[in-house]
């Protein structure tokens, strides 16, 4: 699948950011001592196991800011489903500056691959039904635009960017503010009707009160399958339907079955597990 892809201006700050970290003060003391000045290689980033690629271009745009004079040149793309031994970029050009950048370029793609391919294998979990898979602001601090990518090349959607761009009332506002109806009202004064607004519910009691004020969402919290069937029948088409907390890779596709609209799903970002990809000199 093709994914539209992120502007490098909104993550080259995160490429500075990764470098300056792990150049510190003195800079890769190991090959500056190790390789000569005018030494050049070439090589080849290899997937070691299968899933699905994500984040190349920022892996590769690594080598590119450190060092304008690397030949680069990708092989695959991003949001494509890559098999162990496939070769999806190489390189050539100063050996001190490839080496630098190796683990700096590999952490992002390695990261990102691993939340693309845990994504394309929950979307594949659902199987017929109509769930799309959504992730969460459970993401890594500083990183959440590329990895909200990374769940896109996999095939998800993303839920809201930030605690701007949509709300959603959780218990914990339901409580502060007195009750599930007046965070609505309050919410409904506070935002334009250009903005979303969703309810977190813990019970079937609550879906029916949302659904009695008005709300564009609900997202059904920590409920069972069984729960959420009902729940999806009462609201009827009435307001978006979003299952969350407590759902597995391997129980992904009973919820999807329930007739549920989302399945969002933290650990997409949160505990994902990198796919395992090196370079080769």
């Amino acid at each position: 699948m093709q994914v539209q892809p992120v502007d490098r201006l909104s993550y080259q700050p995160l490429i500075d950011a990764a470098l300056r970290e792990d150049l510190g003060s003195a800079g890769d003391v190991t090959t500056n001592s190790v390789v000569l000045p005018d030494s050049v290689i070439t090589a080849r980033i290899v997937c070691r196991q299968d899933g699905v690629l994500a984040g190349l271009p920022v892996a590769l745009d690594v080598f590119g800011t450190y060092e304008p004079d690397i030949v680069i040149e990708p092989l695959r793309r991003d949001g494509e489903v890559v098999r162990a031994g496939d070769c999806v970029a190489a390189l050539e050009g100063p050996a001190r500056a490839i080496l630098t950048c190796e683990r700096t370029a590999l952490n992002f793609l390695i990261r990102l691959s691993g939340i693309a391919s845990a994504t394309r294998r929950a979307v594949e979990a659902v199987g017929p039904h109509k769930a799309r898979i959504a992730c969460t602001r459970k993401t890594t601090p500083g990183l959440r635009l590329i990895e909200k990518y990374a769940v896109r090349a996999g095939g998800g959607v993303n839920h809201r960017f930030g605690l701007f761009d949509g709300v959603l009332i959780k218990d914990n506002h339901i409580v502060a503010a007195g009750g599930l109806a007046a965070a609505v009202a309050r919410v409904r004064a506070a935002v334009g009707h250009m903005t979303k607004v969703e309810v977190e519910c813990d019970t079937l009691a609550q879906v029916e009160l949302a659904l009695d004020v008005g709300v564009d969402a609900i997202l059904l919290d920590n409920m069972t399958p069984d729960d959420i069937t009902i729940a999806v029948d009462l609201v009827a088409g009435r307001a978006l339907t979003e299952a969350s907390g407590g759902i597995t890779p391997q129980s992904v596709g009973d919820y999807a079955a329930t007739g549920v609209d989302l399945i969002s799903l933290g650990w997409l970002t949160h505990s994902v597990t990198g796919l395992d990809i090196g370079l080769d000199v």
